[in-house]
């Protein structure tokens, strides 16, 4: 069964950071391009970072740009979202989401749960 599983949420202060991860099972990602993102209660769900298939080009909303990091970890089978400097903004529920040889992370193949991410002091 291919499936997707986030970790790493939780709840942290303003300044903090959070590592998130989304690993695989059934699949490898090394073929595929990894999405995350976010959704906040009232609102529409936004893309977050992007890294691509083959060659790893990684991309971030302006929101995030300068704070959040996204890597591959192959050996691992998991993509991280490092999140620093967090705001209260950035509350939301994260899901991660693979493409399958992909420059880009638009109408995604697989879908995680997603994990909760609570900024707050």
């Amino acid at each position: 069964q291919l499936q997707l599983v986030e970790s790493g949420g939780g709840l942290v202060q303003p300044g903090g950071s959070l590592r998130l991860s989304c690993t695989a099972s059934g699949f490898h990602l090394d073929n595929y391009a990894i999405g995350w993102f976010r959704q906040a209660p009232g609102k529409e769900r936004e893309g977050v970072s992007c890294i691509s298939s083959s060659i790893d080009d990684t991309y971030y909303a302006d929101s995030v740009k300068g704070r959040f990091t996204i890597a591959r970890d192959k050996a691992e089978n998991t993509i991280y979202l490092q999140m620093n400097s967090l705001k209260p903004e950035d509350t939301a529920v994260y899901s991660c989401a693979a493409k399958r040889l992909s420059p880009f992370c638009d109408d995604m193949d697989y879908w995680g749960k997603g994990t909760l991410v609570t900024v707050s002091s």
